[in-house]
């Protein structure tokens, strides 16, 4: 089991590599990069989101996240409005971004038909259950070093 346990992760990772890799090469003509599709993506089908939630759902660190989201914000793609309190700022795609979204997200269906070439839809339902199971035992706190 350990041998395919650890051949099992290398695989994943080496696969989110490669595909992320894809993905800038349908992305950044239509001037987006895979890392900033995941947020736009999230906030198009999650609705406005603060900096916290998108870290937390995403897995990226505060710095990242920052980072990012400027990136964003001076292409234009989203913009930043008071929340609850003044403290707290929601993120929410501007109108030009959704104008674009449509392309942006064919060119990644383009990118997921291409890798899903031959996988049945049995596959990759068995997939979406095997990494939502692997997810939940990420919560933090669950496991130890």
């Amino acid at each position: 089991m350990d041998s395919n346990q650890s051949e099992l992760f290398h695989s994943i990772n080496q696969f989110t590599r490669h595909f992320s890799k894809i993905l800038n090469e349908s992305l950044v003509p239509l001037g987006l990069y895979a890392a900033q599709w995941t947020i736009i993506y999230r906030l198009k089908t999650g609705g406005p989101s603060t900096q916290k939630e998108l870290s937390s759902y995403l897995g990226v660190e505060a710095p990242t996240m920052t980072r990012t989201l400027a990136r964003l914000e001076k292409a234009g793609w989203i913009i930043r409005t008071i929340g609850k309190d003044k403290r707290e700022k929601r993120i929410l795609l501007t109108g030009t971004a959704i104008q674009e979204y449509d392309n942006w997200l064919n060119a990644v269906r383009t990118s997921e038909s291409h890798v899903l070439k031959n996988i049945t839809e049995e596959e990759i339902n068995t997939m979406i259950k095997l990494m939502a199971k692997m997810k939940e035992n990420m919560v933090p706190g669950t496991y130890t070093n």
